[in-house]
């Protein structure tokens, strides 16, 4: 008999306990509940901006995926595939424009796939630190300087890029999952690659008519918002002449 009063004892114990910690006040459990979440956001990794888009954005220019997110983004100097098969772009992986300039591609975006829908732009390269311009240079010092201003523009006058007033961009299929064939890879340097060679390529067979008719549509989507291409490569356009950006930006270091 003793041994089953203490038994119940223990039972209207726990029951006593169980009925107190249900009983607690809202504002304990409120307190509970910040806690929890505190300790949460406190194991939640920063959200750490490397620093040359620190210096881009310090300096203005936006990242155009925040602007539209159906463009997309691969900047091939943050790969190994590009014509110095080396990364030189490091921690930078987002491609930043001067404001007009990202508005201007916005635009050529929605130009693009109103006409197509399911074509998307895919970004190679836009705004270029001057220092990637020297990396880029010196990495060409096997061949002369005069001739090597046809690979990539020399540090002293810089490119359009490093006034984040320059893409370099192609048309990527939804459907494919390819980007569309324009006859050369991005960064080809020759004949092939030249606007002003096209039907010239065309006529000796070296590019089809398909090639050319993708090019086309990048390039029609591009003009069509005030963006120029350039004769020597298919793939990039400026927003405004370098003498216009020399006047309006700071080159981005």
């Amino acid at each position: 008999m003793l041994k089953n009063r203490v038994l119940l004892s223990y039972i209207l114990l726990l029951l006593g306990l169980w009925s107190c910690q249900q009983q607690k006040t809202k504002e304990e459990k409120k307190v509970d509940n910040i806690i929890t979440k505190k300790d949460t956001i406190a194991l939640e990794p920063k959200n750490i901006i490397p620093e040359v888009e620190q210096r881009m954005i310090e300096q203005g220019l936006v990242d155009i995926q925040t602007l539209d997110s159906t463009i997309m983004v691969e900047l091939k100097y943050s790969t190994t595939d590009n014509f110095v098969k080396t990364d030189v772009y490091g921690d930078l992986t987002r491609a930043y424009l001067q404001p007009k300039a990202a508005e201007m591609l916005v635009k050529a975006s929605i130009a693009l796939q109103k006409k197509y829908p399911n074509y998307r732009l895919l970004v190679y390269d836009a705004a270029r630190p001057l220092t990637v311009q020297h990396t880029l240079w010196n990495l060409l010092d096997t061949i002369p300087p005069k001739k090597r201003e046809d690979f990539v523009a020399s540090p002293t006058i810089a490119s359009i890029h490093n006034f984040g007033s320059a893409v370099d961009l192609t048309v990527y299929d939804l459907t494919t999952k390819q980007p569309l064939d324009m006859g050369t890879k991005y960064d080809f340097f020759g004949d092939l690659a030249y606007p002003r060679l096209e039907y010239k390529m065309l006529k000796e067979g070296k590019l089809s008519k398909e090639q050319l008719a993708n090019r086309i549509v990048l390039r029609e989507a591009m003009a069509s918002v005030g963006y120029m291409r350039i004769e020597s490569e298919w793939w990039h356009f400026n927003a405004i002449s370098r003498a216009r950006a020399k006047s309006l930006y700071k080159i981005v270091e």
